[in-house]
């Protein structure tokens, strides 16, 4: 089984092989140790993220969204030029090939498991579908976590004495 995360003090992606027994991942680049949680990997099935406290997890294909993304869109700018040049069997056909080119990766393509928390990758691992597909909710319910963290970060406590009304006259 494999992870791949973001390391959360050099920023740099990590990957690392795990087992039941692993309990502790080391980034390659800063050294920077995170403790795995008890219960987190029971035999072959992750039962909750490594390397954040997130529990909620969910299956996708492991396959680059940017390359899918860029696929359907060349797709649909040939087919635009051939429609523009009024060629419909050429238009037609960049539409089908490309819908092809999607099934047949579809279905070669492997899954992966992934913390809607930390967005860290899982591969390898057994009963990913127990975890369920992605739910738009639970991701905008981490998402507004992640923002709300971030803001009370950047707003530090103001120094004694500011905001205190200067008086006399």
């Amino acid at each position: 089984m494999q992870v791949t995360y973001v390391c959360q003090n050099c920023y740099v992606p990590a990957t690392q092989d795990f087992t039941e027994s692993t309990h502790v991942l080391v980034c390659a680049t800063c050294q920077q140790r995170i403790d795995v949680p008890r219960g987190a990997v029971v035999g072959n099935r992750v039962e909750h993220c490594l390397v954040c406290p997130g529990r909620d997890l969910y299956i996708r294909k492991d396959f680059p969204q940017r390359l899918g993304v860029s696929l359907v869109v060349l797709g649909i700018v040939g087919s635009t030029i051939a429609w523009f040049y009024a060629n419909i069997a050429w238009t037609f056909g960049i539409l089908f090939a490309t819908a092809l080119a999607d099934l047949v990766l579809f279905t070669m393509v492997g899954n992966a498991l992934m913390c809607y928390r930390c967005g860290a990758h899982y591969r390898g691992t057994a009963e990913m579908e127990s975890h369920g597909h992605f739910d738009l909710e639970t991701h905008e319910k981490y998402r507004q976590l992640a923002a709300r963290a971030r803001d009370s970060s950047r707003a530090a406590p103001a120094p004694a004495g500011a905001g205190s009304a200067s008086g006399g006259a």
